[in-house]
């Protein structure tokens, strides 16, 4: 069986293809690439012939995927899956495994450090100390006793809430699917946008949530708040959030995701907006969320080798 590992994993070849052997064995031969493909048809030379490749966030398209014949299973070494042709996977049959959970603590992490940085305007603050300036005007705000909402209630959501529950804030959630738990209260969206001091997304990009937080949404959102979006740029429409911040109706927004993979174009909309915390797809980019995705991913392949396939998606 060819396994090809379409590109790096944000862990050292080396460890990597130790972990590989020690958790597969003989039974597969590993092809590895160390950087991207450049374009489709790189991709195409690279996987026309694998049983099965492992992928992070790489495109991979319906156009590539019928090129690889003998393709039987794909393993996304990531959460979401929106770059991977599902519908294409279906019809052929081949299976698809994500890698969810990997990057829970990383992700959550990442919510908090965007909150307290916008709160207490950490950035401005070094400018003002490197510039000879004081703390004037820059006081800031503490969490305690803000309304935190969570858009999407799944195991990072959750997590964010258990973190805003001990930083004493009071916390609501929406999302389509509510499951009972213990302190968070589920509410509608509207009620959730309305009343919150601080919004935070942990939706998947599908064609229900693409969109979600529209300019008539954000018009809902209390004076004064702040979102943060961790999950999937087009959840959000840029443009409208970025006028939202001009006019001041938003006190701030961190943003990690976009329409697109960084680089951004310079018109990007995010670009010229005020009190916006941007960073370039960073959340799950820790040294242990990418050695807990590469044993979730071996271990994703192991289990479909035995027939018994796990994380599966399609």
């Amino acid at each position: 069986m060819k396994l090809v590992i379409l590109e790096p994993l944000g862990v050292p070849k080396e460890s990597l293809l130790g972990l590989a052997a020690q958790m597969l064995g003989e039974q597969v031969e590993i092809i590895y690439y160390d950087s991207r493909p450049q374009d489709a048809a790189e991709l195409v030379q690279r996987s026309h012939d694998a049983d099965a490749v492992l992928l992070a966030n790489l495109p991979f398209r319906k156009e590539a995927i019928v090129q690889c014949p003998k393709l039987k299973f794909i393993c996304v070494a990531f959460t979401g899956v929106d770059h991977v042709d599902i519908s294409c996977c279906k019809a052929r049959g081949i299976t698809v495994s994500n890698c969810a959970g990997y990057s829970t603590a990383a992700v959550a992490d990442l919510v908090f450090g965007m909150v307290i940085a916008l709160y207490r305007n950490l950035i401005p603050c070094d400018q003002a100390v490197r510039s000879g300036m004081t703390k004037d005007g820059l006081v800031g705000f503490e969490l305690e006793g803000k309304r935190f909402g969570i858009v999407g209630a799944g195991a990072i959501g959750l997590r964010v809430a258990k973190i805003a529950q001990v930083f004493g804030c009071e916390v609501c959630a929406y999302s389509r699917t509510p499951k009972p738990q213990a302190g968070i209260p589920f509410v509608s969206l509207e009620e959730l946008l309305s009343g919150c001091d601080i919004i935070s997304l942990h939706v998947p990009h599908t064609p229900d949530t693409a969109g979600l937080i529209s300019r008539e949404k954000l018009s809902l959102v209390k004076p004064g708040a702040i979102l943060i979006n961790t999950a999937r740029g087009p959840v959000v429409d840029s443009l409208a959030l970025a006028d939202a911040l001009k006019a001041g109706r938003l006190a701030g927004a961190g943003i990690d995701v976009f329409e697109m993979e960084p680089p951004i174009p310079s018109d990007h909309p995010l670009l010229h907006a005020p009190n916006l915390l941007l960073t370039p797809h960073v959340g799950f980019a820790t040294h242990q969320a990418m050695e807990k995705r590469a044993v979730i991913a071996f271990e994703n392949i192991k289990k479909w080798l035995a027939g018994q396939p796990q994380n599966v998606v399609c």
